[in-house]
């Protein structure tokens, strides 16, 4: 049903801009001096490039996210966020990541409070419902 599929986007595109957000207030080195509107643009950014990049690294770091035991992950994730910060400047949305491991810790944070997030919003509810039909 074409409802419930916009409501699972909105509420994810929502669940990323909020967790991005914590990142910025919580871990120094990222920041964000854009109107709060481009915080949404940014949580959207980052749902594209976890739906379309993120598959693929993952599938060619496999071997290391095995031998790590899945800690690699946490790499995919940080290379997700730097990338999400680089196509931050060309549109003009104001989130800045000052290296590696400020991205690292952020990408914690966003993955802590997306699944916090995410159980309480009850999003996988959404999403098998609207599988179903």
């Amino acid at each position: 049903m074409p409802g419930h599929n916009m409501a699972y986007l909105i509420l994810r595109i929502m669940i990323n801009a909020l967790s991005i957000a914590a990142a910025v207030k919580v871990v120094n080195g990222i920041t964000f001096t854009g109107e709060w509107w481009k915080m949404i643009i940014i949580g959207a950014v980052f749902g594209v490039v976890n739906s379309l990049i993120k598959p693929l690294v993952a599938l060619f770091t496999l071997p290391l996210i095995i031998l790590t035991l899945g800690l690699f992950t946490l790499v995919v994730n940080t290379l997700m966020l730097l990338i999400t910060e680089g196509l931050s400047g060309p549109l003009s949305l104001g989130l800045q990541i000052a290296g590696f491991w400020p991205a690292f810790k952020g990408a914690l944070i966003v993955s802590i409070i997306s699944i916090l997030l995410s159980w309480i919003t009850g999003i996988k509810n959404i999403r098998v419902y609207s599988n179903r039909y």
